[in-house]
């Protein structure tokens, strides 16, 4: 549905529902001033992701990603949440949501306040020595990554620090996909916000809650690629959508 109603019709599924679950897409973030990697200006027009983003190239040369990294780090420790991630921060503590499901690395739900978030692509604020496998969590590695400490190494064994982050051809974490099917598995109404659908295999989750009985909206400025599995497409800004869903009609 893609019509001047779609709003009202998003709001009622939203009424309706008694389990409601959330996917995220680097759209949510871009109010927050986080590029979507792949827009205009974006990281990967500025760094080419076979050079630096790959697992193989931090195996060969750590540096490169932390070069890149620092870009990163200059962007994600100022960002806040915006109005998107306050409101599903807010439908959480209404017992609705079952849970937000990330593609982002940046922690802006948790920080808005988001308990049950499962980050499918890691996080970039944790890091993990890959000597010692000692664990660093919050900004202080990427603080002096900023400073210009390229790359970072561990203070109890000089290793090299890797983030978290999931890299280009590097095995995604098993655990918080199992969480993910989960949650796909168990909610009546799946919100699709800011992604394009064009990444697997997170892309296949609102088929799976679709192929569970679930309702899904898809919220993003410029649609996606997998536009068929939504009941309900709202066009726009997730920053201006989002809010709009559990508040008054309008």
């Amino acid at each position: 549905m893609r019509d001047e109603n779609a709003l009202e019709q998003a709001k009622k599924l939203v009424a309706a529902a008694k389990k409601i679950s959330a996917l995220t897409g680097a759209g949510i973030s871009v109010d927050s001033g986080i590029p979507d990697f792949r827009s205009e200006g974006g990281i990967w027009e500025r760094f080419d992701p076979y050079e630096y983003g790959t697992y193989d190239s931090f195996l060969n040369d750590p540096s490169k990603f932390w070069t890149m990294g620092r870009e990163l780090a200059k962007v994600m420790l100022k960002a806040k949440p915006n109005p998107a991630h306050i409101a599903l921060a807010e439908l959480e503590q209404t017992g609705k949501l079952l849970g937000v499901i990330t593609q982002n690395i940046d922690n802006l739900h948790q920080a808005a306040g988001n308990t049950n978030v499962v980050e499918l692509h890691g996080s970039y604020l944790r890091a993990h020595c890959m000597e010692c496998k000692t664990d660093y969590v919050g900004e202080e590695v990427h603080q002096r990554v900023a400073d210009g400490e390229i790359p970072p190494r561990c203070e109890k064994c000089g290793g090299v620090l890797k983030s978290e982050a999931v890299l280009f051809g590097e095995p995604m974490p098993e655990g918080p996909m199992a969480r993910a099917v989960d949650i796909c598995n168990d909610t009546d109404l799946m919100l699709v916000i800011g992604t394009s659908l064009s990444v697997y295999p997170a892309a296949f989750l609102p088929q799976l809650a679709k192929n569970s009985g679930a309702k899904v909206i898809l919220i993003n400025l410029e649609g996606a690629n997998r536009d068929d599995v939504a009941d309900v497409i709202l066009m726009g800004k997730a920053s201006d959508v989002v809010p709009r869903l559990f508040g008054s009609s309008e």
